[in-house]
């Protein structure tokens, strides 16, 4: 259990039109900078780049001008700035990824009493289910392929046939001939939106629901800083970032579901409450897999009833959907593991190992290393510091296996907040580096590599520096003792 402890103070003596015009400044920044990321046909292609870039700057400069909001306000304005960026980001589709398209059509099934895992969005026996804003009729090109109107849906669109007619077809899912890839926890969320919304209202659901766990996570954070004693302030780091905004909001990316229920199972267990921690943890994994890596940091209280309460809710949520579609539940998952270079040499994956293997070596080598942070991470844990080392596990382990999706970072950005490990926010840039700029042109290998290796530096310079820190505390409380002991052994 944390112990409670008294927040800093924070400034107060200014008057309260001073006091606030540096946080006004900031949001307001904030807000247009978000705005034009997400501007529908921004003349200008690569700005959730360069907007993103330029927002992390502007938070790290103007994130202590919260520190004079008085006490007993900050939980209220780091949650309502969460919640009125979040309205920018809102107002406008998806604005870089489309995976939300496919989270609808999952709800949409569902409502209709099917099994998600059945059918691949193409297939016409789920025709009479089609709304406008998902599928649109195609059109044959020159050449007999399936041709899209540009800009059908607001996004990008992927031409196909449907099956088994083999018409033209229009859709705004991605991979359309492949069944769904995601867990139940995932397909249970993408139900419950659309059961609350008629099939023919699009986005915006998912970015709703997306913000108001956005939302939620700030206030956690606001109430777990202050336990810890800990500026509250910084929560803005979260809600108002624009990894936030851009990712859990407006792409409305179901990992920030998957990040609150690893922080979730983290308050729980330092609550001393581990089956109802655990529980949390596996539905955390049920929601994409990827966040198992967060285990080896939640076992450092009673893992028996951790991992058993983990495992029973994983299973429980699969129950009705193996019921339903028996082995289909996998999905596209095999498949988006050999396509994703998963379970190959080489490929995209595992940059950094590719700067010294080649091969099959650079998964062996990536493997044989996370191996060593997971057992490191498991010996380290303990209340004191959890929130730390679990930086450190999800941390590591994106830098790594080197995703190229900068949403996966939404399950590391509330321990950072924690943990104060500022460092491992290069691991994010490092991530929106790789997704993001192929736009400029730039070789895609020489991105990929160079930002990892950036990123590798900073996390390894910021380890360096506390750790030099730590040893120069230990040194001068050494030195105060000193004094003590000759006293005692004088006398």
């Amino acid at each position: 259990m944390e112990s409670r402890a008294a927040e800093p103070a924070q400034t107060t003596g200014s008057p309260p039109s001073r006091r606030y015009l540096g946080v006004a400044a900031l949001f307001l920044a904030s807000a247009g900078l978000l705005w034009w990321m997400v501007m529908p046909e921004n003349p200008f292609p690569d700005a959730p780049i360069a907007g993103s870039f330029m927002w992390w700057l502007l938070l790290a400069a103007g994130i202590r001008t919260l520190r004079h909001v008085p006490r007993r306000r900050i939980g209220a304005v780091v949650v309502g700035g969460t919640l009125l960026l979040g309205l920018a980001a809102m107002s406008a589709p998806p604005r870089t990824s489309n995976d939300s398209a496919r989270y609808g059509w999952d709800g949409i099934v569902q409502k209709a009493g099917i099994s998600p895992y059945a059918y691949v969005p193409i297939d016409e026996t789920l025709e009479h289910l089609r709304p406008a804003w998902l599928f649109a009729p195609g059109t044959t090109g020159a050449t007999g392929e399936p041709v899209c109107a540009a800009g059908l849906f607001g996004t990008e669109s992927a031409a196909t046939r449907g099956f088994p007619s083999g018409d033209p077809l229009c859709t705004a899912i991605n991979r359309p001939h492949v069944p769904t890839i995601y867990p139940p926890t995932a397909e249970i969320y993408f139900f419950a939106v659309r059961a609350a919304v008629p099939d023919t209202v699009g986005f915006l659901p998912f970015q709703l629901g997306g913000l108001l766990i956005s939302a939620g996570v700030a206030a956690a954070l606001v109430r777990a800083l202050r336990r810890s004693g800990k500026p509250a302030y910084l929560a803005a780091v979260w809600g108002w970032s624009p990894l936030v905004q851009l990712e859990a909001v407006n792409n409305a990316h179901v990992d920030v579901l998957g990040g609150a229920l690893i922080l979730t199972a983290g308050l729980l267990l330092l609550g001393g409450k581990p089956l109802r921690s655990g529980a949390a943890f596996g539905a955390a994994v049920a929601v994409k897999l990827i966040p198992v890596i967060a285990a080896p940091a939640l076992l450092f209280r009673r893992p028996v009833r951790f991992i058993a309460a983990s495992v029973a809710t994983f299973i429980l949520l699969y129950v009705p959907y193996v019921l339903a579609a028996g082995a289909g539940v996998l999905g596209f998952l095999p498949g988006y593991l050999k396509e994703e270079g998963y379970s190959q040499g080489g490929g995209i994956r595992f940059g950094l190992a590719q700067l010294v293997s080649t091969g099959p070596w650079p998964a062996v080598l990536s493997a044989v290393v996370l191996a060593a942070v997971a057992v490191g991470v498991l010996r380290r844990t303990t209340p004191e510091n959890v929130w730390a080392q679990q930086t450190v596990m999800i941390g590591l382990t994106l830098l790594i296996v080197s995703p190229t999706y900068p949403w996966y970072s939404l399950m590391l950005l509330p321990f950072v907040v924690l943990s104060g490990r500022w460092e491992y926010i290069a691991v994010i840039l490092a991530l929106d580096a790789i997704y993001l700029t192929p736009s400029f042109g730039l070789p895609a290998d020489n991105v990929r590599q160079g930002g990892l290796l950036a990123a590798a530096l900073a996390v390894g310079a910021g380890a360096w520096f506390r750790h030099r820190k730590e040893l120069s505390a230990a040194a001068l409380s050494g030195l105060e003792r000193a004094p003590l002991r000759d006293a005692r052994n004088g006398a």
